[in-house]
């Protein structure tokens, strides 16, 4: 057509022009948005997701009113009128993160385009009962709301990433390992009710598998495992650009996959799994064991980021039983990723967490051959190691992605006709 060059557009989910589909199409397209750097037009949105030029200005036109999305200058590419681009709004919507962590209790208060506006951590209060210490919680998100001066009618919802198993449907948490006396708490509701706001709830491996494709990582990265090292250890698993999270959103729950068979007991009977092999708690007891580390000396009484932090200097340092004990973790650890890289076919390990920056010199440097070695693809595709791109420290970012994630992107469900039609 006459003034209007060819575009190459990424292609991503796309939407359909069948009737009463409006909300997924409008999240095809805040989704298409929010993915490009630069902005799109309307006729490129048009292309991407295949939907009718119509429909797609319509649907703009709503979230402009909503003021989600923003006009953001013309664009001339050729010949014929010059294109309006489209942004998000960042000042559109609001979420807040609450990351919890048996050691650690993160929140984070984030504008529709990522930007972290609060950060604020604090102890994991385990003395006093679930709900005392989720009233505590939603007395500070309460404040964040206030001191950010942000509307209250913009702040879309509260993520809440918590410690698996969990109950997805009823949003309940289902007595995690690290968290005495946590059985059967209805978080979600309970959050819900102490803040007033809308709550989503996920686990802690999940939410960082969704903060690794909202901040923005690799656009070829569509299949990929990420690995959580937190006080436990999990996984997330995104498949077709998608984030899995099972039957009952407990995907990832690697703790008893075995990784040294002649390792030490575990309380479910077997030996050397990956919750009693690779966890930080036990590299800072098989240091502590090893002697030679001043600062994990027996009787040194320190947090579990501060001891894992000393391990971590003393083998920069060049201890060599510091390394010796980071070192056999790498290989443990890669024993089990190479189960879920073989079963799923993946191309991309992620890792992160809380622990994360202590571990990653020795993993980045150890874990490619390992895996590779490990392989049953090896002679088809590689498997890429990486860092996550979340800032170290932000684990509540990826709690807020929740509110985000269900806010901007689109779903299957979506598509489900009533049955009644």
């Amino acid at each position: 057509m006459l003034g209007v060059p060819e575009m190459v557009v990424p292609q991503r989910r796309r939407g359909t022009n069948l009737p009463k589909m409006g909300d997924f199409n409008q999240a095809v397209i805040l989704d298409s948005i929010r993915r490009s750097e630069e902005g799109l037009s309307r006729v490129e949105l048009a292309a991407s997701a295949g939907l009718a030029a119509q429909t797609v200005s319509n649907i703009c036109r709503r979230l402009l009113d909503a003021e989600l999305i923003m006009e953001a200058g013309k664009e001339t590419s050729g010949p014929g009128k010059p294109r309006t681009i489209l942004r998000l709004n960042p000042q559109g919507m609001y979420a807040i993160g609450i990351h919890i962590d048996p050691a650690l209790t993160s929140y984070a208060l984030l504008d529709a385009v990522g930007t972290v506006l609060v950060s604020i951590d604090e102890p994991t209060d385990l003395c006093s009962t679930p709900e005392q210490a989720v009233a505590a919680m939603g007395a500070q998100i309460r404040q964040i709301i206030a001191e950010s001066g942000i509307p209250e009618q913009r702040v879309a919802g509260v993520g809440v990433a918590t410690p698996g198993p969990v109950d997805a449907s009823s949003g309940t948490v289902v007595d995690p390992p690290h968290m005495t006396g946590w059985n059967r708490v209805p978080l979600r509701d309970l959050l819900r009710e102490s803040t007033g706001l809308p709550v989503v709830m996920d686990k802690d491996v999940t939410a960082s598998a969704v903060a690794e494709l909202w901040a923005g990582a690799d656009a070829s990265a569509t299949d990929f495992v990420f690995v959580y090292i937190g006080t436990g250890i999990g996984a997330g698993l995104v498949l077709n650009d998608e984030v899995v999270r099972g039957a009952s959103g407990n995907v990832g729950e690697i703790g008893h996959i075995i990784t040294d068979p002649d390792g030490p007991p575990c309380d479910c009977g077997r030996r050397g799994c990956v919750k009693v092999t690779c966890m930080p708690e036990t590299l800072v007891a098989q240091a502590r064991a090893l002697g030679g580390l001043p600062a994990l000396a027996e009787g040194a009484v320190q947090s579990l980021p501060e001891d894992m932090a000393a391990l971590a200097e003393a083998a920069s340092a060049g201890n060599t039983a510091a390394q010796d004990v980071l070192a056999q973790s790498a290989r443990r650890l890669a024993a089990a990723v190479s189960v879920l890289t073989n079963l799923l076919d993946v191309d991309r390990v992620v890792f992160g967490g809380p622990f994360w920056p202590a571990l990653a010199p020795t993993y980045l440097a150890q874990m490619p051959a390992l895996l590779t070695h490990l392989s049953v693809t090896d002679s088809v595709h590689s498997v890429d190691v990486v860092g996550t791109i979340v800032n170290s420290g932000e684990e509540a970012f990826g709690a807020a992605c929740l509110v985000m994630e269900n806010a901007f992107s689109p779903k299957a469900a979506q598509l489900l006709l009533d049955s009644k039609i």
